[in-house]
């Protein structure tokens, strides 16, 4: 074989592994989402405690329940209910700051709640060591 097509190879090889790399990344992506959507779903019936215990170990070991549930009542209370929600953004990422490496989905939402018109929430995610993805993180801003 000659050195062109060995390199054709090649490439043609490290192309496909960027193209299954990219639909895994997009498959993690729409399962996280998913998930995601459930999580939310507690949250905005005030399920809180149902909320925290389909978390990620890695939340609730930074948060305990009843710190979630004090937590999530006064935010709730201070926005009131959820009024819309739409997806601003989702990217896949392996390394995050201030947690160990893993596979990771952020989503951010375009939110407004019946007291605060324009909010973003930003909903984290991480395949948990049970091969699910569960929320590992929640922000409003």
């Amino acid at each position: 074989m000659d050195v062109k097509k060995i390199a054709a190879i090649a490439i043609g090889f490290l192309v496909t592994l960027i193209l299954l790399g990219q639909d895994s990344a997009e498959e993690a992506k729409e399962r996280a989402a998913r998930s995601a959507e459930a999580w939310l779903v507690l949250l905005d019936q005030g399920e809180y405690a149902e909320n925290w215990e389909s978390s990620a170990s890695l939340a609730k070991n930074a948060v305990g329940k009843d710190q979630w549930v004090e937590s999530m009542e006064s935010a709730r209370t201070m926005f009131g209910s959820l009024v819309n929600r739409t997806v601003k953004s989702t990217e896949y990422a392996r390394t995050l700051p201030g947690v160990p490496d893993g596979d990771y989905v952020i989503i951010q939402y375009q939110t407004s709640f019946e007291k605060k018109n324009s909010a973003i929430e930003t909903v984290t995610l991480m395949l948990d060591s049970d091969g699910k993805w569960r929320v590992s993180g929640y922000f409003i801003n």
